[in-house]
């Protein structure tokens, strides 16, 4: 695989922050440009974040002196990239409209924001779950006259906990009629600074804006097939969902009963559906894809966030305390990484697949 080189759009913020830490080193991108709002213009990476860089890890050296530029800058990302991460924070007419020129001027767009996600023509990926909406992006580009440009989003990261599970057991042959999901999201789901400390200590904030719509939705759509010039959402599963913000740093829960359509399966069989889940990034060996996309905790106490966050490079799925529901078929916990897996590491994966599909070329 050849090495692209990659910009970030909002690489100031903390998703863009994020992407910066994980793309250091990686064998395939290579961050050449880095843009954000006109106040970091014309800095040094390193000045623009002074006081602001909140990863554990030390800026990269290679990204200490590289100059920030402006977003409208599109130009110089044309010069320099042939791939953009998009992770800027602004509202959604505006990033639609930005994404859009910079697809249109022969950039690919692969998208932290939600902006793009339900335009029909804009493949909403979950490499392990849905690649191949990735097909659709031929008629984006014939439908818009875009010839190198495109653009692809990820999903909302408060159902990348349940949604690959939920999955593997379709596949499996065990439709599923209903999902009912509480979840447990992190504050870093937030953002920096995020909620403030006064609403989150000694406490649990039982509303996260639109989040619940979200996590209802999204699945409809990544579920959902091509159709003529356009992706149709599958409406086949009701789901209820309830979002919760905890005093957790990083690591959104999901506390999901289920109930299948039909024959159910065993619990014996569901965890061994888990266990021996692989999809096409595993298949293609994707540099950020975990060996095992869904990890069974045996233990009574888990998945825990603290302990089991950051399993298989913060990229797996860990659920755990399978068992039958007295409403529904089954309940079961689950857990991923929401600012890696659900965010920047979500979108580098997607990348990836995306490159060695051969769409970067």
């Amino acid at each position: 695989m050849k090495k692209f080189n990659v910009g970030i759009l909002g690489a100031t913020g903390a998703v863009g922050q994020n992407f910066i830490r994980l793309l250091d080193g990686h064998p395939w991108f290579n961050v050449n440009f880095l843009a954000a709002s006109p106040r970091s213009a014309g800095q040094s990476y390193e000045k623009a974040v002074a006081g602001r860089w909140v990863m554990e890890t030390e800026i990269p050296q290679n990204i200490r002196e590289l100059q920030v530029t402006t977003a409208e800058n599109i130009q110089s990302a044309k010069d320099n990239c042939e791939l953009l991460f998009s992770a800027v924070n602004l509202d959604k007419s505006t990033v639609r409209e930005l994404e859009n020129r910079y697809a249109e001027n022969g950039i690919p767009v692969v998208s932290a924001n939600s902006a793009h996600r339900w335009t029909e023509d804009v493949p909403m990926i979950i490499p392990e779950v849905n690649p191949q909406h990735l097909e659709i992006i031929k008629i984006q580009r014939a439908t818009r006259g875009w010839t190198k440009g495109f653009i692809s989003v990820k999903p909302n990261c408060s159902l990348q906990s349940y949604m690959t599970p939920a999955f593997a057991l379709i596949q499996a042959g065990y439709p599923i009629e209903s999902l009912v999901i509480t979840t447990m999201q992190a504050i870093s789901g937030a953002g920096y600074p995020g909620v403030s400390s006064m609403d989150m200590i000694d406490n649990i904030v039982p509303l996260i804006k639109g989040e619940d719509e979200k996590t209802e939705k999204e699945p409809e759509k990544i579920l959902g097939s091509i159709q003529g010039n356009k992706i149709v959402s599958d409406h086949s599963i009701k789901i209820s969902a309830q979002c919760n913000r905890v005093p957790v740093i990083d690591g959104h829960t999901a506390s999901v009963s289920v109930k299948f359509r039909g024959t159910k399966p065993t619990i014996d069989e569901i965890i061994h559906i888990w266990e021996t889940f692989s999809a096409e990034p595993q298949a293609l060996d994707l540099p950020f894809a975990p060996k095992h996309p869904i990890i069974y905790r045996y233990e009574a106490d888990r998945p825990q966030p603290r302990r089991d966050r950051n399993a298989d490079k913060a990229m797996a799925v860990s659920t755990g305390r399978l068992r039958e529901c007295p409403v529904m078929d089954y309940r079961f916990v689950a857990l991923s990484h929401n600012t890696v897996r659900g965010a920047a590491g979500g979108a580098i994966l997607g990348a990836e697949l995306l490159a060695k599909k051969g769409y970067l070329k």
